[in-house]
């Protein structure tokens, strides 16, 4: 017997959303009876601030409050055990050869394994805002470096960030800035650093972007590093955003960075990505945040803790108001089952779904939500559980996913179904429904009965979710 897939929409109640008070919004959130900090809450902080937990790791985190809970998440370091170094000793192999299309398996590596999720979730997120794609640079080593760099920033300052990543050689290949000449003004970078990565549309011109073009001439890359042409930079004044002078290219960020826009595109590109992938946030929700953000120096982490610890995080505005992606999808089923598998086939069956790291489909990196599904990807997610479910290096806690389940003292088929819903379900499984999962526990022959109820369960509507 297969449970029956109902025909049930995302974000279900999501068209009536109602204006949500800002204060409220971004107050931190306490438990209540109606809104308890139990398991299943702490599933949806750990999907959300990183990829997934185990039950053991969420029983650990409701001993907390939840505000401590998402300190610790946020103060997490990798580099505080020996992952680091393993996990640098893997990609530095991987660059011998020479071959990006092999450091999707490295980053697979680092998400699977990290000790400090949500630094590794927000490095995704700058990889996606700041897209680069291999395709084009063609090197792996300033590829990683890039990746790096994002990583050594992804929680700190705003301004740093993008200071380096505007003379990140990858960058300046994939835009077209390392043969930017002041008599020919290449406006690639130019205009998507205002567009797609700090401003928006409608917050410049078109002279804007002739003239932030002219600020960064000169700058190219030498034995893969950038340097600067001073022969090649345009001396002149310019004028940008409503200001006059003989700007070069890093005046020309902190320019920028000081339009009135630039906390609202960036702290509202965090909330859907950390909270709910549509409706757009209002800029009334947002100015909250916005206000922080700008006050507090351009200080992505505080901004970051705030969302993962406020009411607006833990309503039901938030809960299953999102769409996996491929790889929260199966990063996320395996954290939660303390699994682990082949990297390199994982990294090569999450390009097949579209998510192939370094390699993002455009400029404007992937578009997420309610993109990932189709009738075409429905079937491939489902697959994609599939293959790692039945791979011969999969393995759970290090041995079979019978005996992970037994190791858990779970008594009862009712008693198996709920413990895989409440760790990979964003929403419980409706009665009816469970029900049916139950009975197709018990029909099955002992030796893959769990194999076919996880990856029928990853066929359902509610199994995208996050």
């Amino acid at each position: 017997m297969t449970p029956q897939k109902a025909e049930r929409t995302f974000y279900p109640g999501y068209q009536v959303m109602q204006p949500i008070d800002p204060q409220w919004a971004w107050s931190e959130y306490v438990p209540t009876e109606a809104q308890p900090w139990n398991r299943r809450a702490a599933a949806h902080l750990f999907r959300r601030a990183g990829f997934g937990a185990s039950a053991t790791k969420l029983d650990e985190a409701i001993k907390q409050a939840p505000v401590d809970a998402v300190r610790k998440l946020v103060s997490e370091d990798a580099n505080s055990t020996n992952f680091e170094t393993q996990a640098d000793a893997l990609a530095r192999t991987v660059i011998a050869g020479g071959d990006p299309k092999q450091l999707a398996a490295a980053w697979v590596y680092r998400l699977l394994y990290t000790p400090a999720q949500l630094l590794e979730k927000t490095t995704l997120f700058w990889h996606g805002h700041f897209a680069t794609g291999a395709e084009k640079v063609q090197d792996a080593e300033v590829m990683w470096a890039q990746n790096q760099l994002l990583r050594e920033n992804a929680l700190g300052e705003f301004e740093p960030l993008v200071q380096a990543i505007s003379r990140d050689p990858a960058m300046l290949v994939y835009l077209d800035s390392a043969t930017n000449r002041k008599a020919h003004p290449n406006e690639n970078y130019a205009r998507e650093l205002m567009e797609l990565f700090c401003l928006g549309e409608g917050n410049y011109n078109e002279k804007d972007v002739q003239q932030l073009a002219r600020c960064f001439t000169g700058w190219e890359i030498r034995n893969k590093k950038f340097r600067k042409n001073s022969y090649q930079h345009d001396n002149d004044a310019k004028q940008l955003l409503g200001k006059s002078g003989d700007f070069d290219g890093e005046d020309a960020v902190r320019i920028v960075l000081e339009q009135d826009a630039l906390p609202y595109f960036i702290v509202g590109k965090l909330v859907r990505y950390f909270v709910f992938d549509e409706p757009l946030a209002a800029r009334e929700l947002l100015k909250p945040l916005a206000d922080q953000f700008r006050s507090g120096g351009l200080k992505i982490g505080p901004i970051v803790a705030r969302i993962l610890s406020s009411n607006l995080f833990f309503s039901e505005h938030a809960l299953a108001r999102k769409v996996r992606s491929p790889i929260e999808l199966a990063i996320g089923f395996l954290r939660a089952l303390e699994g682990t598998t082949n990297t390199v086939r994982l990294a090569d069956n999450l390009t097949k779904l579209g998510h192939g790291l370094f390699y993002p489909p455009n400029v404007k990196g992937w578009d997420g939500g309610r993109a990932w599904i189709n009738s075409s990807t429905l079937l491939g997610r489902a697959n994609l559980v599939r293959d790692i479910l039945n791979h011969e290096s999969t393995k759970f806690a290090a041995g079979s996913l019978d005996a992970y389940v037994r190791s858990q003292k779970l008594d009862s088929p009712q008693s198996i179904v709920g413990w895989f819903s409440d760790l990979l379900l964003a929403v419980p499984l409706a009665p009816a429904i469970e029900t049916q999962f139950v009975k197709l526990l018990d029909s099955l022959p002992k030796e893959n009965q769990l194999r076919e109820v996880l990856h029928t369960m990853s066929t359902l509507p509610e199994f995208q979710l996050l």
